[in-house]
């Protein structure tokens, strides 16, 4: 197996590119953004944060040709019914973040701070193949409060809006690796990483046994293509019992 494994990032934004890369940048991960090859934009068609996500990473590699990851997150303010939610990037249109985060100071002006309560929401999803019927998806979330001035220069998008209680700060003023720590995409990603695909040290991603298959034969071909690490197999039930007695027999 290579010493890393090249996966595309289904969006543009530096902003996600910036935190993808600091995230992964202890993992072998290449992260490519889609940009580097020119992949258009998907059509957010969705009525989720989900739908979307899996739109863009289709789109991602479908273009490519290679797995794919992407993410749909936004802003739900609770005195605003969830806006802007899947709206977010584009809340106050094409203006970008600065006119995003006036428009929401504005639709929350003279509101106190007992009813300013909200959520950053990350859903990430992670395709094999532009065809795979079965994306695996993990969802962040981050509980704050909006803000009634922007705080701080570091982040993007609402981060200077967004105060943290239990940091006391803005997403905007903490340090990079403690947002990563508390954040909704960093939540997501660890998600990705430990609890469903993808081995963190081996990089090995889950293979799918499909039900009355010959199993043997299956892990016998999974060990051969060094596609599964067996210390770290994240298979289920009957099928991760009959993989780790496999491994023990030798095969």
């Amino acid at each position: 197996m290579n010493t890393s494994q090249r996966i595309v990032l289904a969006t543009g934004n530096k902003g996600k590119v910036k935190e993808f890369g600091e995230l992964l940048a202890t993992r072998r991960i290449e992260v490519v953004p889609q940009s580097d090859f020119g992949v258009p934009d998907a059509d957010e068609t969705g009525l989720t944060f989900v739908e979307n996500a899996i739109l863009k990473a289709r789109n991602a590699s479908a273009h490519t040709g290679l797995p794919a990851i992407a993410d749909d997150s936004g802003l739900e303010v609770d005195y605003l019914n969830g806006a802007p939610g899947i709206y977010s990037a584009r809340y106050a249109g094409d203006g970008g973040s600065a006119a995003n985060n006036a428009r929401l100071l504005d639709a929350l002006h003279g509101v106190p701070d007992a009813e300013r309560d909200a959520r950053f929401q990350c859903l990430l999803v992670y395709l094999r193949h532009a065809d795979d019927p079965t994306p695996v998806i993990c969802q962040g979330t981050w509980e704050g409060r909006i803000l009634t001035a922007p705080r701080g220069d570091a982040g993007f998008g609402y981060d200077p809006l967004f105060f943290v209680p239990g940091e006391g700060v803005s997403a905007a003023e903490l340090p990079a690796e403690r947002k990563h720590a508390l954040s909704h995409r960093g939540q997501a990603l660890r998600c990705l990483l430990e609890r469903h695909a993808v081995d963190v040290d081996r990089l090995d991603f889950l293979i799918h046994i499909p039900l009355k298959s010959d199993k043997t034969a299956a892990f016998r071909q999974a060990r051969d293509d060094r596609r599964i690490n067996p210390a770290r197999c994240y298979a289920c039930g009957d099928e991760k019992k009959d993989f780790t007695a496999a491994v023990a027999a030798g095969m």
